[in-house]
């Protein structure tokens, strides 16, 4: 079995495949329309076909899919005129000859390998030769799956997680039989569609089913000593939602039974599933926020390290036997389960003597429980959130944090300057590309961390903002180009980052913007002083930008100098290489001494959106300005707005702005000035 190397970014990948113009969905029970919503909301002009052998099934399929529709135009998820083109290009049938004309056909029917197979020689009866077919199965190794038909090479599994409109992951099996360009494609098209393709080994229940089976199957073997509402009280320290919880939302009691004795049969009897799985449909949980009855302290650490002991055991299992990654495993359970850290994460935290002690509890009250079989610094050292690829002798190092847009934290900094620091000396390495993972955001700021508890302290926070600077810096000092590829939006500290680096390529969707003068505070790192100092001309426009919190697009950034439009997206990084080879040798030099630039003007303290923002905040903004342009050097500009950050944090109207941002609530900077 094999898991190939792949580039790390599938923004990377050349597919000769476009986004397909017809696609088949079986089964419109659970999954299926959400599946089917997902693909008709993000790719345009898509047909999309619901299959099922119930009529009732399908008309339910067709409201739910409606009702979702309907609810992205009231949310402004998507437009009227995508929520039209969806209801137009959505269609019902029990006729599987339909398909015939369909790019990809995906099954997301009963899970049952029977039942599958027969619905897969079916599809290949009718569609054409160059289509291609996948299975949303949780547990059947494509080998089983696909192995009887004529084609196998076109297919795979593509396994959705729920809810499949919102849940970003998709696992995609990269199985011995399926060509290279199968498994290229669906993660390309994934990946441009909003989704993270994790590649996974054809292991039954692959990776990620693995990890949270278990963990819902030892929650039941955990009854003998505690109940439903108990259990999940405890896991709750970990995960967002308790396993039992869960289990009910997604009736996923005879799922567990399937995919657990589906393992046991593989792979011994310690998988079997808990015997209470086939005599109960719904646990008894007490209302949300309601307390649990009381458990005592020896009950509650036994729990505990059962289910710390089945995430080691089962994160061990799948880094051993090759089955996925450590940063695809970690991502993985964080965001399709809702672990509050990932595995991986935990075990490092934990130590080798305590991840030890508890896998060696597990041990004892559930034999042939795998544990560990190598140091833990061989499972928990690894980049999480930074991706590497080489291209023509470029580092592109991809920001990949999902979940918050790649956003800017600590940890990321300092995996990209420890990328930075080893490949800057690499003879091999000519320069360096960064840019975000998938179609949304190059990075969407900073993090807030460790920000809130400073203010009202100007030197703490004036420190804060020189030691967020430390990447920056690194930019600024580099013997090699950088250059910073825009796939989305840039913003805040992203769109600082972006300054610094020696070009900027962007999409034409690629939006740029300072917002924090709405958050009652100014850019901290460089955003004040930076974008003068490189592009003069364009004064006027970062003016506005600062003073209004302005977003601008793409080709107004391009008009006034600022950057490099690419034409089409699939072009962006070949793009940005080739920037990175024509800047070899001729790299722009920090600009000391003062600039000449057009004064702030005088306006009302209003954003671009018409909401008002702080008078006492513009001001230190539009007096940092004038210090940053006057200044005889990129070092004291850039401490000039070190200085303003930090005047701005003592700010009342930092409280609120920073107080409404945390509660996700409006500013109201009338009261603070």
């Amino acid at each position: 079995m094999r898991l190939r190397d792949l580039p790390a970014n599938p923004a990377l990948i050349r597919s000769p495949r476009a986004f397909p113009r017809s696609v088949g969905v079986i089964g419109a029970g659970t999954i299926g329309p959400d599946i089917a919503y997902y693909l008709a909301s993000e790719i345009p002009g898509l047909k999309l076909l619901l299959v099922d052998i119930a009529p009732a099934a399908l008309a339910r399929a067709q409201e739910r899919v409606y009702g979702y529709v309907e609810k992205g135009v009231q949310r402004k998820k998507i437009s009227a005129e995508r929520a039209a083109s969806v209801r137009a290009g959505l269609s019902a049938t029990t006729d599987y000859g339909a398909l015939a004309g369909c790019d990809w056909v995906i099954e997301a029917a009963t899970e049952d390998l029977a039942v599958k197979q027969r619905i897969f020689s079916q599809i290949e009866a009718v569609i054409a030769p160059s289509a291609f077919i996948s299975s949303n199965t949780s547990s059947l190794p494509a080998s089983r799956l696909f192995g009887h038909l004529a084609h196998p090479q076109r297919a795979t599994v593509t396994h959705f997680f729920a809810p499949a409109f919102q849940n970003p992951i998709v696992e995609v099996i990269d199985w011995e039989r399926a060509e290279d360009d199968v498994v290229d494609w669906f993660r390309w098209l994934f990946a441009a569609t909003g989704k993270v393709p994790l590649v996974t080994r054809d292991a039954v229940c692959f990776m990620l089913d693995r990890v949270f089976d278990n963990w819902c199957n030892e929650a039941a073997t955990l009854l003998d000593c505690a109940d439903a509402a108990q259990i999940d009280a405890v896991a709750c320290d970990l995960v967002h939602a308790g396993p039992f919880f869960v289990l009910n939302l997604a009736n996923g009691n005879r799922i567990i039974v399937e995919t657990n004795t589906l393992q046991a049969e593989e792979e011994g009897a310690h998988y079997r599933p808990a015997r209470i799985f086939s005599s109960v449909e719904r646990w008894r949980l007490p209302a949300r926020g309601a307390v649990p009855s009381a458990i005592t302290d020896g009950v509650r650490r036994r729990i505990r390290d059962r289910l710390l002991g089945i995430l080691y055991s089962q994160t061990a299992d799948i880094l051993d036997r090759g089955i996925g990654r450590p940063a695809d495993l970690e991502l993985g359970c964080r965001l399709a389960f809702g672990l509050k850290r990932g595995p991986l994460d935990l075990m490092r935290l934990a130590g080798e003597r305590e991840v030890d002690r508890v896998l060696a509890r597990l041990g004892e009250e559930r034999p042939g429980m795998p544990g560990r079989t190598r140091p833990l610094a061989d499972y928990v050292d690894f980049m999480r959130d930074v991706l590497i690829d080489d291209v023509d002798g470029v580092c592109v190092i991809t920001i990949r944090r999902p979940e918050a847009l790649n956003a800017l934290h600590d940890e990321l900094n300092d995996e990209i300057l420890a990328v930075l620091r080893v490949r800057m000396t690499d003879a091999a390495t000519v320069g360096f590309v960064l840019t975000g993972y998938g179609p949304r955001a190059f990075c969407a700021g900073a993090d807030i961390g460790r920000f809130p508890a400073m203010l009202g302290d100007a030197t703490a926070s004036r420190q804060y903002a020189r030691a967020c600077s430390r990447l920056l810096i690194a930019i600024d000092c580099a013997e090699k180009p950088v250059v910073a590829a825009l796939n989305g939006l840039a913003l805040g500290g992203g769109l600082e980052l972006a300054f610094r680096c020696h070009e900027i390529v962007a999409t034409r969707h690629a939006k740029l913007q300072f917002p924090e003068i709405g958050l009652g505070i100014v850019p901290g790192i460089g955003g004040i002083a930076v974008p003068y100092r490189r592009w003069p001309q364009a004064a006027e426009l970062f003016h506005r930008m600062l003073q209004q919190a302005e977003r601008i697009d793409a080709e107004t950034a391009a008009h006034h100098g600022v950057l490099e439009l690419c034409e089409d997206s699939t072009d962006l990084i070949p793009s940005a290489v080739a920037r990175v080879h024509a800047l070899v040798g001729r790299l722009p030099e920090p600009v000391d001494g003062p600039v000449r630039i057009c004064a702030p003007p005088s306006i009302p303290a209003v954003g671009a959106d018409g909401a008002r923002l702080s008078v006492a905040v513009r001001a230190i903004l539009d007096e940092a300005i004038v210090a940053a342009a006057a200044a005889t050097s990129w070092t004291e500009a850039l401490e000039v707005g070190y200085a303003a950050f930090g005047a701005s944090a003592c700010t009342a109207a930092a409280r609120e702005g920073i107080a409404a941002f945390s509660e996700r609530r409006t500013p109201d900077f009338a009261s603070t000035g």
